[in-house]
């Protein structure tokens, strides 16, 4: 079984400072253009040259590796900014003149070594947290509230007209999805290529098995108990696949009454036509059920379990860039 993954850049930044290596984080302040990574990613350096992560795919880490060991030794931050021509574009990975600039702050002698220990134990907690710094007057704190668009677009970046740079720390993305059918075995490896940590959820041992989910992370509990103990929030989709109503109905209770961001259950409309009506006998709204995706995944005219878990898979990425249609 695999256990779930999760950008460790700034715990790794850490420990390198508590080790006496000297650290620094360099962070992706601003892009121009076609630039290869995101506002807000990030390369942690420590002072021997050792990274973790990543500013630009890899066409100007090296000198942001110099600039980081050199404000390392001195103590200051840094703005760096890269650009190309179009003409040299593709040679260094800029892709059609693309500009960014990068913020390189040193463990302990500008970021507080208190301030990144709070912000890693936030995300341990699968708290949402945004990193606030003010270029113009040198001053950082950290946030939990606040900020609500930028969170539920999981978007960092500048507050217009200022120079006070947010940097989003959201919890990973993860999905629960319930029944180890031949649409999981497409859907799992697909939902870790998008950025989810997936875990499988099937009392039954014979079909939620490592042979049939290599390297996957499965619980052969009952799917009610796993998803209580588990928890459903914000960042969190849910997709049940059994329509079998002893599994799913429990389940659906639960994340009616969460946070989770997506909430999907196969079967014909006819089929969810029933759920649905079970679900109004214990109690929920029409408000309430109409938060589940059923049937699930766009309609595409998906037939095999491959392109049903395409199906699902888009529908979830619809739902938590644009929300619920």
């Amino acid at each position: 079984m695999s256990e779930p993954t999760f950008d460790l850049i700034p715990e790794q930044a850490l420990a390198w400072h508590r080790a006496g290596k000297g650290a620094a984080l360099a962070t992706v302040i601003e892009t121009w253009g076609s630039a290869p990574r995101r506002v807000g990613s990030q390369l942690a350096i420590n002072g021997q040259g050792e990274i973790v992560g990543s500013v630009s795919g890899g066409c100007v880490e090296g000198a942001v590796i110099v600039d980081a060991i050199e404000s390392i030794a001195m103590g200051d931050a840094r703005e760096l900014e890269f650009g190309v021509s179009d003409g040299d574009a593709f040679a260094v990975g800029l892709a059609c003149g693309g500009t960014i600039r990068i913020l390189i702050e040193p463990v302990g002698a500008v970021l507080p070594e208190q301030m990144l220990a709070d912000l890693i134990s936030a995300r341990a907690a699968r708290q949402s947290v945004a990193y606030d710094v003010d270029l113009a007057t040198n001053t950082r704190a950290l946030h939990m509230n606040g900020f609500t668009q930028r969170f539920a677009m999981d978007r960092s970046g500048f507050e217009e007209g200022t120079r006070r740079f947010i940097a989003i720390h959201n919890p990973p993305l993860r999905m629960i999805v319930v029944g180890a059918v031949h649409i999981a075995q497409a859907l799992m490896p697909m939902a870790q290529m998008a950025g989810y940590d997936p875990v499988l959820l099937d009392p039954r041992d014979s079909f939620a098995s490592a042979a049939r989910f290599p390297g996957q992370r499965i619980l052969n509990d009952w799917p009610a108990d796993a998803v209580a103990k588990i928890g459903l929030d914000t960042r969190t989709a849910l997709v049940l696949l059994t329509h079998d109503p002893k599994l799913d109905d429990p389940v659906l209770e639960i994340a009616l009454r969460s946070d989770a961001f997506y909430i999907g259950a196969l079967g014909s409309k006819r089929t969810h036509a029933k759920r649905a009506a079970r679900l109004e006998e214990a109690g929920f709204t029409s408000v309430d059920i109409a938060r589940i995706h059923g049937p699930v995944g766009l309609d595409i005219g998906a037939s095999s379990p491959s392109e049903i878990a395409v199906s699902i898979m888009a529908q979830i990425t619809q739902v938590l860039r644009k929300g619920h249609p």
